[in-house]
């Protein structure tokens, strides 16, 4: 099969998009003919035509991006398998494409609705799920209508900030209502880019600076003292179908994380590789195991999510009671990424991960290639 592996981006999480692709790159079966394409911090895209040998030869090789111009790549809509990607002269085949891509302009729901429009199967989520999911905003406001539970919020965007009276009144509300300790979050930012925990009035005035430096819209969340648990999910929650297994949505996990730091940022995630405990399977009661599952699919389904996802909660450890806190929709796949490691830990190694994601990819684009659009 002709695979079109996509990398990098215009995103605070281009380096790990790198990291990603090339575990990727480095686990997909033999049988696949590969190309890989490279997308710059400013946008454009670039044939890489010794990435995936080297990938593959060299186990300290690393991605980047060349931005050779002789290999700029151009995306035809409507080109379909044979003719939607050109570069240096030539059409590049593709059977299915993996973008493996994280954060803006990745996840989005972008580059979903261009490989749609190119006329291209592409492993992951849809158009609508990438971008409601990539607002945490939206995505508390679906799962809050499907009756799923999320961590207490406040929103605040940067019109509120341009009414200075306003702006005080709202900052205020959220101390009030939710009270210290906080978390701030930019609405739509990844891999924990722009998050700050606030413990008093003087840390959320500079937690409010630094995730509006990433976002126009802001979230305020209750600040939990819980464990973190996240669960892999698998499967079309649209069209999933009996006649195809590949369809049909598949929980793996949960595994839990332990931070070693304050909270699991950035630096704990991506640089420090004993800023966390990766505990594979979760230590928790049969019924709490249940309902994590459960509500995953819930919440994926929620979303319309489609591909893969992975589902990530809180318990309160006080309590023991279970919230949402956010679903990625191209998780990553690093060597400390949790989403390959809970998959492998049922059966599912990553080599044939990739596969199954490729096969299920195919069926979706074969599902809504089969629907009407006109009425001729």
């Amino acid at each position: 099969m002709n695979v079109v592996l996509i990398y990098g981006g215009r995103s605070g999480e281009h380096e790990i998009s790198l990291t990603s692709c090339a575990a990727v790159a480095r686990n997909i079966s033999s049988a696949h003919n590969v190309t890989m394409i490279s997308l710059s911090k400013d946008g454009k895209w670039y044939l890489e035509p010794n990435a995936f040998e080297e990938i593959r030869k060299n186990p300290e090789a690393k991605l980047c991006v060349h931005a050779d111009e002789a290999m700029r790549v151009s995306v035809v809509p409507g080109g379909g398998k044979s003719g939607a990607f050109f570069a240096n002269g030539k059409y590049i085949a593709a059977d299915v494409v993996f973008p493996v891509l994280h954060g803006t302009y990745g996840e989005d729901g972008t580059i979903q609705g261009l490989l749609q429009m190119a006329g291209l199967p592409f492993v992951g989520c849809g158009v609508f799920s990438s971008a409601a999911t990539m607002d945490k905003i939206q995505t508390k406001i679906i799962w809050e209508h499907a009756g799923l539970p999320v961590v207490p919020y406040m929103c605040i965007s940067r019109s509120d900030v341009n009414d200075s009276k306003l702006y005080d009144a709202l900052v205020q509300k959220a101390v009030d209502t939710l009270k210290f300790p906080l978390f701030v979050k930019p609405c739509s930012a990844g891999s924990s880019d722009g998050a700050s925990k606030a413990n008093n009035a003087k840390e959320l005035s500079f937690a409010l600076m630094e995730a509006f430096g990433w976002d126009n819209k802001v979230l305020i969340e209750k600040a939990i003292d819980a464990r973190e648990v996240e669960c892999s999910v698998t499967g079309n929650s649209v069209t999933a179908s009996f006649s195809n297994e590949k369809t049909l949505l598949k929980t793996y996990g949960p595994g839990e994380i332990v931070p070693k730091h304050d909270f699991y940022d950035y630096d704990a995630k991506y640089n420090d590789p004993d800023g966390a405990e990766l505990k594979i399977p979760a230590l928790l009661e049969k019924d709490q195991l249940e309902y994590i599952r459960e509500t995953a699919k819930k919440a994926y389904k929620a979303v319309d999510a489609s591909g893969l996802s992975r589902v990530d909660f809180f318990i309160d450890r006080r309590d023991g009671k279970i919230y949402l806190n956010e679903i990625n929709t191209i998780p990553g796949f690093t060597s400390i990424s949790m989403f390959p490691k809970m998959c492998a830990s049922e059966g599912l190694d990553f080599t044939n991960l990739i596969d199954y994601l490729f096969e299920e990819a195919l069926a979706n684009f074969a599902s809504y290639d089969s629907l009407r659009t006109s009425r001729g």
